[in-house]
């Protein structure tokens, strides 16, 4: 079953929402690995603000009304956050690409992310989804490759999701038992991308959000 447009802009905006509260609250988004055993709460008091763009303020501040996602834990190189956009939980581990290449080389582009979301609204459990950090190129083939396995991404804007949802669930499950996550992409002039993504700590940021996220 494919993705429906309605549902994956849905999506979408509140990905790009909690973000953009993320980098405007100042809340750090995990870069590097740390224990998995003891996890590594955020400080208000001494975390560094970081830049933000003015769009992504403006969407933060006109939609959450500044609230602030709570990081969870650290675990390896994904943190587990928790958010209430528009008075709807929202439970995601996130982290930022291990390694990234162009081809060309040295294109620039924006920070991506990937995600894996629960919304207990909408009986969302464990959606992935990839903000690339490009707008990709209309009708260009993306894909997400882990454990010997090739997945076809649906792509919209900046965002790809499983183009198959009823593969997700075994996806996430390789995801959990595999060392690194390779997605690939072209932006809309044609620049190739690869993200290599480590999975270091997913199963257990998943698996904290299973016992936070229950409703």
């Amino acid at each position: 079953m494919m993705r429906e447009p309605d549902q994956v802009m849905s999506v979408r905006r509140i990905l790009t929402i909690v973000v953009a509260s993320l980098l405007v609250c100042g809340v750090a988004i995990p870069a590097h690995a740390q224990s998995a055993s003891s996890p590594k709460q955020a400080n208000p008091a001494s975390a560094k603000p970081a830049a933000a763009k003015p769009a992504a303020a403006t969407v933060a501040a006109a939609v959450t009304g500044g609230v602030e996602p709570t990081l969870i834990g650290q675990f390896g190189t994904w943190g587990a956050y928790s958010a209430t956009p528009n008075g709807k939980k929202v439970c995601f581990a996130l982290a930022k690409p291990s390694s990234s290449k162009t081809n060309p080389a040295n294109r620039p582009r924006d920070p991506a992310y990937a995600f894996v979301s629960t919304r207990p609204a909408e009986k969302v459990t464990n959606e992935v989804s990839i903000m690339i950090g490009y707008t990709l190129k209309p009708g260009s083939e993306s894909t997400l490759e882990v454990g010997g396995g090739s997945y076809a991404m649906y792509t919209q804007g900046d965002g790809l999701w499983i183009k198959n949802a009823a593969e997700e669930e075994r996806m996430v499950e390789a995801m959990r038992k595999s060392a690194d996550v390779v997605v690939k992409g072209v932006s809309a002039k044609g620049t190739e991308t690869i993200d290599t993504f480590s999975m270091k700590g997913l199963a257990q940021a998943l698996d904290r959000l299973a016992q936070d996220c229950r409703r």
